[in-house]
């Protein structure tokens, strides 16, 4: 077994402990108003850095292609307060736009 297959059995098995793990805890611990807003903002955090490490890096560099000036039309469009399907689709013809224009 390689060393990368390894990390993954460990990270499966890692996930699947703190999944057990909130079945085991007790729910007036999760019932704290604390608690639910960690969660709240854990949940956000998690989101934003996926979509940074999507739209700005590329082969294992940082990239400024078609995908950054489409997440500043997003989120225009969201600050806006535009369907979710309408933010998507501006988004998404803003790449298609540049990238026929000739942006990477």
């Amino acid at each position: 077994m390689t060393a990368l297959w390894g990390a993954v059995l460990l990270a499966g098995l890692a996930c699947l402990a703190i999944k057990l793990a909130g079945h085991v805890l007790p729910e007036h611990w999760l019932a704290q108003p604390r608690v639910a807003r960690v969660a709240a903002l854990v949940t956000v955090a998690l989101l934003s850095a996926l979509v940074a490490v999507q739209t700005a890096t590329g082969d294992g560099r940082v990239v400024v292609d078609a995908r950054v000036p489409a997440l500043a039309v997003a989120a225009v469009a969201l600050v806006l307060r535009a369907p979710f399907v309408v933010v998507v689709l501006l988004a998404a013809g803003t790449a298609a736009l540049l990238r026929h224009l000739g942006m990477p």
